[in-house]
């Protein structure tokens, strides 16, 4: 993020008045739009600011040294990212698709705002991202191929609640995020669609035919 936009995220900040829903981003957060593939911040990138989904989809990747991407996070509207124990990003993060972003600056919501209601709001969003980890990490440690797709599917759906659910990634980011190759993902995918499970009108778009077995899959 360059320095110029940091500076207007950071006035911003300090001087928007609340016009939006309530809470700490939507109070003195700055509205900031991705394209699709967009990075928002980098890979090693200084971590002052803070980052709330308001609309599409974010993915949060880490290139290892062999060349490999691991996918540690996909995120949704209202999902607070970006929160950093150190001071630099561990991972980089980019739009799914065509996203909203809240972006507010630190030092300027304490000014703002007050220490303590930021703490408050990072210790919120630092228990769900634990919770969001460890859930990771029992999918990726302890579940079949197909039981990894239909976990993150299951998740997808009720995250969407929506009859139709909407797939922001692609095959490519779903096997970097659960540990497999994209032949796996599509091989399970179309296992999942045979035995009546789910069905796929379209690769970024399914639907939960058999709720029940989906979620015994997911256990």
């Amino acid at each position: 993020m360059t320095t110029g936009t940091t500076f207007a995220i950071e006035q911003a900040t300090a001087f928007r008045p609340s016009t939006e829903a309530p809470g700490l981003m939507a109070q003195f957060g700055l509205r900031m739009d991705y394209a699709r593939d967009e990075e928002i911040y980098a890979q090693e990138e200084e971590a002052d600011l803070i980052y709330q989904v308001v609309s599409g989809a974010v993915r949060t990747t880490r290139l290892m040294s062999d060349g490999r991407r691991q996918i540690g996070a996909f995120y949704y509207p209202g999902d607070v990212f970006g929160i950093e124990k150190g001071e630099e990003h561990r991972f980089s993060a980019e739009a799914l698709c065509d996203t909203v972003v809240l972006v507010a600056k630190r030092n300027a919501v304490v000014l703002a705002a007050g220490r303590e209601a930021l703490e408050r709001f990072i210790a919120t969003a630092t228990a769900r991202e634990l919770d969001r980890m460890q859930d990771h990490l029992l999918l990726l440690g302890r579940k079949t191929a197909c039981e990894k797709v239909a976990s993150f599917l299951l998740e997808v759906a009720d995250r969407t609640k929506q009859s139709l659910a909407e797939l922001p990634m692609g095959r490519q980011d779903m096997a970097d995020y659960l540990g497999l190759t994209i032949e796996t993902v599509s091989r399970m995918v179309t296992q999942l669609q045979t035995a009546a499970i789910v069905e796929f009108p379209t690769c970024r778009q399914f639907m939960v035919r058999n709720r029940a077995a989906l979620e015994r899959l997911s256990q």
